[in-house]
């Protein structure tokens, strides 16, 4: 499992290109360690997670949008 959260780590970090895949909620559980998928889903509702798409059915997340939300997130700490 280890090896899968740093190939998304490191597709978080590609720069805005296309990615090499988007990422899934279950990704983003594995990537922050969250406590299940619903969270992904309730910040979606809520509109407080990064911005996801969806692919006919399935709920998908841009790399680099999941990371300017991170990065977002950071800013306001700081401030």
């Amino acid at each position: 499992m280890g090896s899968r959260r740093l190939a998304v780590a490191e597709a978080a970090s590609e720069p805005r290109g296309l990615p090499s895949r988007y990422l899934t909620p279950d990704d983003l559980v594995a990537m922050f360690d969250l406590p299940s998928v619903e969270t992904v889903y309730q910040w979606r509702r809520k509109r407080t997670g990064p911005r996801g798409f969806r692919v006919g059915r399935h709920l998908r997340y841009d790399p680099a949008d999941v990371q300017a939300w991170v990065e977002s997130l950071r800013e306001r700490a700081v401030a």
